[in-house]
């Protein structure tokens, strides 16, 4: 059942000491963490780098075909923290996050994720998923191409944003898309693209 009384979230930091630079010098891909619970600030940060507002015209981090914004965000939290264990969904325009689904679903998301451990292990997992609709109304058969692009940027600015937080994280592909879409309670016009496991590295 959905709550709509949103979770505020810290205000994102616009500067960090981590340039850009180094940031894509570190960035690996990573599929082991520690047990520490990602703090709240740190998923405020990781959720403003993937979609997060620039500009009081409603742009986004991330680019987007025709400013169309068909990406939206699911947090899969697990380990108790600042954040109850739950499925939140991110609104970018209010910088919060709404409670979808309450308790620790990291399993049954690793189960559609063939079995992929990382994503139960890790202390909470990032959905980037996609309403089509809303690129094809203007793009008609390129909105596949134009949104999967998206998706790509979107992953890579948590990739990097993750680095500067000393944080990892890895893109997973491979999933049943129906049993994934159905652990994060998704509509029938919203599709997921990727899972993005977080975590402490484990040394």
């Amino acid at each position: 059942m959905q709550n709509l009384s949103g979770i505020e979230l810290p205000e994102p930091q616009l500067d960090s000491p981590t340039s850009i630079e180094s940031a894509l010098r570190r960035r690996r891909s990573v599929r082991e963490f520690l047990s520490r619970p990602v703090t709240l600030a740190q998923v405020s940060q990781l959720l403003w780098a993937a979609q997060g507002l620039t500009g009081n015209e409603g742009r986004r981090t991330a680019p987007s075909a025709g400013a169309l914004y068909p990406l939206e965000l699911l947090v899969v939290a697990g380990n108790p923290g600042e954040l109850p264990a739950g499925i939140y969904r991110y609104r970018p325009g209010s910088h919060d996050l709404v409670l979808v689904h309450e308790g620790d679903r990291r399993r049954p998301l690793a189960s559609a994720a063939l079995g992929q451990e990382w994503v139960a292990q890790a202390p909470l997992t990032l959905a980037i998923t996609a309403v089509f609709d809303r690129t094809a109304r203007k793009y008609g058969q390129r909105a596949r191409r134009y949104v999967d692009m998206e998706a790509g940027h979107a992953a890579q600015n948590i990739h990097l944003q993750a680095v500067a937080l000393d944080l990892g994280t890895v893109v997973v592909g491979a999933f049943d898309d129906a049993e994934v879409s159905k652990v994060l309670g998704l509509a029938g016009n919203e599709q997921p693209l990727c899972l993005m496991p977080i975590g402490t590295p484990r040394p």
